[in-house]
């Protein structure tokens, strides 16, 4: 069995690491935006390429003829990869173009929630632009101050309406202090894509659940959560996520039953609007970004793939077949008793240059990992290697350390002792899956709904 991978961080070491593991014993053909040194350990062959050079996936798909694909990043998905590969007849775990609208395209989603009357959306309006004159754009101005102001109370999101690396999503007191910011830069949004979302900001905590999709064939993965912010304490700026916790229960300490399964039925009731609406199944990874909420739950976003860090947390504790999985998901033969989860907990803290995400002063220095235990993973993200086996830092994210242990304090000393064995001008946030943070957010929710 062969299989084609695209790839571009350590959420796709992972993938490959999963994949590995299986009783197929797949070739893997991994395309990179850089040389992974994880991946190329796993992998048959690798290709460091733009992996949104369509044109070249296809040369070599048709030249390593794989039995099927997996898209890892987003902008692939969005681009249609998907589609041009089962243009030649590779079918891929990742949904069409058309379906990866519900990530790529914020206000399709919000429009198919509301159309299919599910629930669950915090305030929202989406603006469009249709002219692009000067009293046109002051009409444009003077509406998204007053909703801003008038319906929202200066407590608002900002979407940028398409793919932007993670960074389109600004909120009030947080990227932007006053209306008249909200203002320009759903200006500047307007400017580059032609929509934007305005939502109600939201006070709760807020959760990921993943789920293997195949048309209306659901399977959940155990519940996530991640942490943005770049420093201790929630504080600093965002990034692509500074470290993820599970629970051994596959819930988080504060969630309700009742929480998770709104979660659980949200999934479900997106993947057959999705069908209804797009007259086609989706076929790969729903990841729904969650908030806990004082009076239930809501939807934050959608993602159409594995995320980063959420993967490296969740993929080596499937204790069944992911190449078995993935092809059920693309026969459409997705079952319950087909995927199944350790009843361990993780922490995955991420591994940095010192001055991330605001400088890359450290790139190009010598990093060295702690010897592998049974109970870590080391997932390797921006990071180089020499013929001599040195590995060498990036820009950005370098590696993600994943501790399992039976329990989330376990796992969290797990993985603050591998972190401290790493050498070099590294740093990782200390307070994932700490008892303290864990604490923080029960609390919050416990004083939200009044318990």
């Amino acid at each position: 069995m062969k299989i084609l991978l695209l790839a571009s961080s350590a959420r796709e070491h992972a993938i490959a690491s999963a994949l590995s593991r299986s009783r197929h014993k797949p070739e893997i053909i991994a395309l990179c935006t850089s040389l992974n040194p994880g991946i190329r350990a796993l992998s048959t062959e690798q290709v460091v390429m733009d992996i949104m050079n369509f044109e070249q996936v296809a040369e070599i798909a048709k030249r390593t003829k794989p039995d099927f694909a997996i898209v890892g990043p987003d902008d692939p998905i969005g681009g249609g990869a998907a589609d041009m590969l089962a243009a030649l007849g590779i079918p891929s775990v990742a949904p069409k173009k058309n379906l990866a609208r519900i990530e790529s395209r914020k206000s399709f989603a919000r429009d198919i929630l509301k159309k299919y009357e599910i629930h669950a959306s915090p305030k929202f309006k989406v603006f469009s632009r249709d002219v692009n004159s000067i009293g046109a754009l002051m009409e444009e101005k003077k509406s998204l101050f007053n909703y801003l102001d008038q319906y929202l109370h200066g407590e608002y999101v900002v979407k940028y309406d398409a793919l932007k690396g993670g960074k389109g999503v600004k909120v009030s007191g947080e990227h932007l202090a006053t209306i008249e910011d909200g203002v320009d830069y759903a200006i500047d949004c307007l400017n580059e894509c032609g929509r934007v979302v305005i939502e109600e900001k939201l006070t709760g905590v807020e959760f990921s659940l993943l789920s293997f999709v195949s048309g209306t064939q659901v399977v959940d993965m155990p519940a996530v959560q991640d942490h943005k912010r770049a420093f201790d304490g929630d504080t600093g700026p965002n990034t692509g996520g500074m470290g993820t916790y599970t629970d051994a229960n596959h819930s988080l300490p504060f969630l309700t039953t009742n929480d998770l399964a709104l979660a659980k039925d949200l999934n479900r009731r997106v993947a057959a609007a999705l069908l209804e609406e797009c007259n086609e199944p989706y076929r790969g990874i729903l990841y729904g970004g969650f908030m806990a909420v004082r009076d239930g739950i809501r939807i934050i976003e959608f993602n159409a793939r594995f995320g980063d860090p959420e993967a490296l947390n969740i993929l080596p504790l499937l204790s069944s077949d992911f190449v078995d999985i993935c092809l059920a998901i693309i026969h459409g033969e997705l079952r319950e008793n087909l995927v199944s989860f350790e009843k361990k907990a993780t922490v995955c803290k991420y591994i940095t240059p010192r001055s991330y995400p605001t400088a890359k002063e450290e790139k190009g220095q010598i990093v060295t990992f702690p010897e592998l235990r049974k109970d870590v993973r080391i997932f390797y993200g921006d990071i180089a290697q020499d013929d001599d086996g040195s590995l060498r830092l990036g820009g950005s994210r370098t590696a993600g350390i994943v501790g399992i242990g039976d329990s989330i304090a376990e796992a969290e000393r797990i993985a603050e002792e591998a972190c401290e064995g790493v050498r070099g001008p590294v740093r990782f946030r200390r307070d994932i899956g700490t008892q303290k943070l864990i604490a923080k957010r029960s609390e919050m929710m416990q004083a939200l709904r009044g318990h």
